[in-house]
């Protein structure tokens, strides 16, 4: 009986590391957060163009003050006009998971904020990492390291489970 309940919570832990290891969560803007720019629209697209996003990836917008978040058509981002697919989130922090392979424009619909720099588009590739369109992002070292070291764990901890078996 406890050998089955070892083996049981080493197959929920390998779960639970195989599911981390296909989804990534970015706080967009890193430090600077969801807010007005000072540098102009550069800012978040410097920010997203050094990331790689996939499908079931999770955007966190965090502000303080007067923001928000609204998801948009590429026709509605480039003319900051204040339509957005599906609802406008209000609250921060917000969260926004990726769920389809295409770029993805969001802009905050209070006062001008857009059109000072307060947008951003995400491309994203599948969840396999096969680019949506050419000049995507590639993969950082810093996240294929990462999916190397959850593979490794990964594998000693299906091998723990093996010779439990056994």
């Amino acid at each position: 009986m406890a050998s089955r309940m070892v083996f049981l919570g080493c197959g929920l832990l390998v779960a639970a590391l195989l599911q981390g290891a296909t989804a990534e969560t970015y706080t967009v803007g890193d430090s600077l957060g969801w807010t007005i720019p000072p540098g102009g629209p550069i800012a978040y697209s410097t920010w997203a163009n050094q990331h790689t996003f996939r499908v079931g990836d999770i955007l966190v917008f965090n502000w303080t003050g007067s923001h928000d978040v609204a998801r948009v058509s590429e026709s509605d981002y480039e003319s900051c006009t204040k339509t957005p697919i599906g609802t406008i989130q209000s609250t921060s922090p917000a969260s926004v998971t990726l769920t389809t392979e295409e770029d993805h424009y969001f802009i905050c619909t209070v006062s001008s904020h857009c059109s000072v720099g307060q947008k951003v588009k995400i491309d994203v590739e599948s969840a396999s990492g096969s680019p949506t369109s050419p000049g995507s992002p590639t993969s950082s070292p810093n996240s294929a390291a990462s999916s190397l070291a959850v593979g490794g764990i990964s594998a000693v901890l299906f091998s723990i489970v093996i010779a439990f078996l056994h």
